[in-house]
């Protein structure tokens, strides 16, 4: 098989360093592997500026979509209500798990390039008491959006909601803090900016309204109370975790620290991101995004030229060593670009270069 660099946004291009990790094979019982569940949960809580007293993070297995439906059907009582915030395909994939487990729900949509009207999120909450939860999607891999969870954050605490946060995208790539943003349930995954591989999700929780929680999940494998009953005594999971993962995260997390924190891995991250854009607008192709909107994370570009798919694109360009991303949008054609996993500059331009002999071969067959 023929190796190539991921342009999306997780999974990801990791380190040789972790891949090796997934060498090991472990014993889920052994009092080492557990200590390693514990470190990282422990290390997550510094990523987002919290301590173990009031916050603690649970481990739960499957995809980043499973820890959201976790969160949703685990957290949200059956006499709640929640207002989903939408603006992108993401949000609305939260919806779908609310109504799949019958939950009083009342969602707020925007456009797909629209950041959430703050305005109408507080009228909302006024005229519709019924609503004590709040969720929504910080960075949509729909387009690339960097939504604002601050100021939604203060809302929630102004009204005294329980703010959940889908930090899928942007947890270990862009600066959270928990507390300055009052959230109460950030849920994010382990192939994402802290550049492990596929296999479970996490979620950093209000230990109080996790408690709280208890006797509301809908779902036994993803009753999020019970997983951290279990996994808080001694670091042991519920049912048979992803070993070769986990191992591979701890690794991950160690090399996120090592290279400087979240602060350094964000910088790399929109210098990349910056590069990449620059570039492609200079060949004629333009982000779907305003620039003050964009994350430094995944960029929607316009495809704009009907002289060929992003079939042929792709294949052309993963020949020469990178995979990218088809679009997630109806209205206009598209495709995605991810700048987050070991992607440096020179592979921004690596990239660039393949896109211009791709322009450059199409204009040959036209004449």
């Amino acid at each position: 098989m023929k190796n190539y660099k991921l342009l999306t946004p997780g999974p990801l291009t990791t380190t040789n360093t972790v891949k090796q990790e997934m060498l090991f094979d472990h014993c889920t019982w052994d009092d080492e592997y557990k200590s390693i569940t514990q470190k990282i949960r422990s290390q997550i809580l510094e990523l987002a500026h919290v301590c173990d007293d009031k916050f603690t993070t649970v481990l739960m297995q499957g995809s980043g979509s499973f820890g959201v439906e976790s969160v949703i059907s685990s957290i949200i009582g059956t006499e709640d209500k929640c207002l989903f915030i939408v603006n992108g395909a993401y949000g609305e994939r939260m919806v779908t798990m609310a109504k799949y487990h019958h939950i009083n729900y009342v969602e707020i949509k925007h456009e797909y390039d629209v950041l959430p009207d703050l305005q109408l999120i507080e009228e909302t909450l006024k005229q519709d008491e019924k609503i004590t939860h709040i969720m929504m999607v910080h960075c949509e891999t729909t387009t690339g959006i960097l939504n604002d969870i601050k100021s939604v954050g203060h809302i929630s605490r102004k009204y005294n909601k329980t703010f959940m946060v889908d930090a899928m995208s942007s947890f270990g790539g862009v600066d959270i803090d928990i507390n300055e943003c009052n959230i109460d349930f950030l849920i994010s995954s382990s192939n994402k900016c802290v550049q492990g591989v596929p296999g479970f999700s996490f979620i950093i929780a209000n230990k109080e309204k996790l408690i709280e929680s208890k006797g509301n999940a809908r779902s036994l494998c993803l009753d999020l109370y019970d997983q951290y009953m279990g996994m808080d005594k001694d670091g042991k999971w519920r049912f048979t975790s992803p070993t070769h993962v986990v191992l591979a995260f701890s690794k991950a997390l160690d090399e996120l620290i090592e290279e400087g924190g979240v602060k350094a891995r964000y910088e790399r991250y929109s210098n990349n991101n910056k590069l990449l854009r620059k570039r492609m607008k200079k060949m004629g192709i333009n982000s779907y995004l305003k620039e003050e909107v964009q994350s430094p994370i995944i960029t929607t570009f316009i495809l704009e030229d009907s002289k060929f798919t992003f079939r042929e694109m792709y294949d052309y360009i993963k020949e020469r060593g990178f995979a990218i991303y088809p679009g997630k949008l109806t209205k206009v054609e598209t495709f995605r670009l991810g700048n987050i996993g070991e992607i440096y500059e020179e592979d921004i331009n690596n990239l660039c270069e393949i896109f211009e002999g791709f322009t450059k071969e199409l204009s040959k067959e036209v004449i």
